[in-house]
């Protein structure tokens, strides 16, 4: 759903996997790998669709359902962090503009935080490795609230961690589930597709589908 001109916000608050760096792809290889370990000769596309962006409550009765128990679902989710820890050890690469858009931010002034379903060890491993730690004012992970998204609960305390109203904020997401937490939120939401492309219903909660963070770069750029 695209408008005419928007006010630059006082704050915008990014998702971390699949937007801010190229993660999404190391998750789905190593639960490829983590189910081949756990007696899942594969793991549908549905599936590994359905764990993205999502918390892991969900994704525990996902793999409660294919595995036969809970314990086996948090046994499998050992493995798959294994896997990930692994694959992503020297850092993920970024995704196609996150560069370009911190520095114009950072020169407009406006204020910049990550709302994420990554754990706090994760987070901090990344921001790290890319250098990007000091170049957000606060990280929200899973740690920070009970209810992930879809919920709004990331992206308000986010908000509310900047002194910001909600309804000023830029939301950027890549996954379905981020665009319904950022649009429950009061957002004005962005979607940059990573794995999932957005059907009818979901890009009507956007205010601009982009191809990457350098068509939002260009869109604050004027």
């Amino acid at each position: 759903m695209a408008h005419d001109m928007l006010p630059p916000p006082p704050a915008v608050i990014f998702d971390m996997d699949g937007l801010i760096f190229d993660t999404e792809a190391l998750w789905r290889e190593a639960l490829l790998r983590a189910g081949a370990e756990h007696g899942l000769a594969t793991v549908q596309e549905s599936v590994i669709h359905a764990t993205v962006g999502a918390p892991w409550q969900r994704t525990r009765l996902l793999f409660a359902d294919l595995l036969g128990s809970g314990e086996a679902a948090d046994a499998m989710r050992v493995t798959w962090r294994k896997h990930y820890d692994a694959l992503a050890h020297a850092g993920p690469t970024l995704k196609a503009g996150v560069l370009e858009l911190l520095d114009l931010l950072e020169a407009k002034g406006i204020r910049r935080a990550i709302a994420t379903g990554s754990y706090r060890d994760v987070v901090g491993h990344h921001l790290d490795a890319a250098g990007l730690t000091p170049r957000f004012e606060t990280v929200v992970t899973n740690e920070d609230y009970t209810k992930g998204k879809p919920s709004p609960e990331p992206y308000l305390t986010a908000a509310a961690r900047l002194g910001v109203a909600p309804e000023l904020c830029w939301a950027l997401e890549d996954s379905p589930n981020g665009v319904r937490s950022g649009h429950a939120a009061g957002m004005v939401t962005f979607m940059v597709p990573d794995l999932l492309q957005p059907d009818a219903e979901l890009a009507a909660l956007c205010y601009r589908v982009c191809d990457s963070l350098l068509d939002v770069r260009d869109l604050l750029a004027g």
